[in-house]
């Protein structure tokens, strides 16, 4: 095993073992963490072993996967299938109390078994505001901002009790537009009165409760900046950073979706966003992208990138706690709901 610093980039890997070309990519100066997909995933054992190789070849190194509940959950076969966050919402307008809790139990569960394979995070939750965004929907816990920070705070506990930080999303705000950042570049006209009143709630209570890392949405804002939040510096500097004084992680989402394309070519987008604060770059599935950041980005670590960074590793493993996990099972099957898989 070598130990390295990390760097600011997130890999993604072709299938299920690790190719000759992969073992020298993680190895690379640049690289600091792996987001695992289905595609990386068999079974418990596979993954297991999958991760064990990984973390043979580099130390640190982050295991990353998006496994939210609903319809965004990667690692589905031998995991609970975990309701989308809006089935808290519900239960939250019927007893807040009992929401609170069952939204603890559900973050607690999501990380014991990401965390029982080595996985340090997944990046949940979302921290948007439901509204006409197809591509949050149910994904969010609420439509009002005080439902989704009591949730949201409670999920994160039972996240952190379990040994895993939380990576709330996607700042500043991604449930009011009807776009896809996955196939277009969303545009949310609203002025940012609007948004601060609603969609910056949540991210700057987090903030101040101290989450560990916040991911940037590939969302104009054009009353704010005419580029979207990921390479906006009066987004990610100014607002983010100066005005909330948030001290985490800043990651940007995949810098190959199609709303981030249009900035540019690889490097020019994992510059782009560098330069606007982001410190977390996940490259997806284009591996020759990936190749070329790796080739060409100039980049030297801030001084307050490693703390930052290490405060999003694994923090210990929650054993096996047979009849809590038992209980917290049965509450995922009480409140899932009939789902398109992501």
């Amino acid at each position: 095993m070598s130990t390295r610093h990390p760097g600011p980039v997130i890999m993604d890997l072709a299938g299920t073992q690790l190719t000759a070309e992969e073992r020298e990519l993680v190895m690379h100066p640049l690289v600091g963490g792996v987001i695992l997909f289905s595609r990386n995933y068999d079974n418990p054992a596979q993954l297991a072993e999958l991760i064990f190789s990984l973390r043979q070849l580099r130390s640190p190194l982050l295991i990353t996967v998006d496994q939210e509940g609903g319809r965004v959950q990667r690692l589905r076969h031998g995991f609970t299938e975990l309701p989308p966050m809006a089935a808290l919402g519900r239960r939250f307008e019927a007893d807040p109390a009992q929401a609170r809790a069952q939204a603890q139990e559900l973050g607690w569960l999501l990380a014991a078994e990401l965390r029982d394979l080595d996985i340090d995070l997944s990046f949940a939750p979302v921290l948007d505001v439901a509204g006409n965004a197809e591509v949050i929907g149910d994904r969010a816990f609420h439509r009002e901002p005080a439902a989704v920070i009591e949730l949201a705070v409670a999920f994160i506990g039972g996240m952190r009790e379990a040994g895993m930080a939380a990576v709330g999303k996607h700042f500043p705000g991604h449930g009011s537009v009807s776009g896809d950042s996955h196939v277009m570049l969303p545009l949310d006209a609203r002025g940012i009165e609007q948004i601060e009143h609603r969609d910056l709630l949540a991210f700057a209570q987090l903030a101040h409760e101290g989450i560990p890392g916040l991911m940037s949405a590939h969302v104009v804002y054009p009353a704010v900046d005419d580029v979207p939040a990921t390479f906006s510096r009066i987004w990610l500097r100014q607002i983010l950073r100066e005005r909330i004084g948030y001290d985490g992680m800043i990651i940007s989402d995949d810098l190959n979706m199609a709303a981030a394309a249009q900035l540019g070519d690889a490097r020019v987008r994992a510059a782009a966003a560098l330069d606007a604060g982001c410190e977390l770059l996940p490259i997806c599935n284009d591996r020759h992208a990936l190749v070329t950041v790796l080739d060409q980005l100039h980049w030297q670590a801030g001084r307050h990138f490693r703390r930052r960074y290490d405060r999003l590793l694994g923090a210990h493993r929650p054993g096996a706690d047979p009849g809590r996990r038992a209980q917290a099972r049965e509450l995922a099957g009480l409140l899932a709901e009939p789902a398109a898989h992501a």
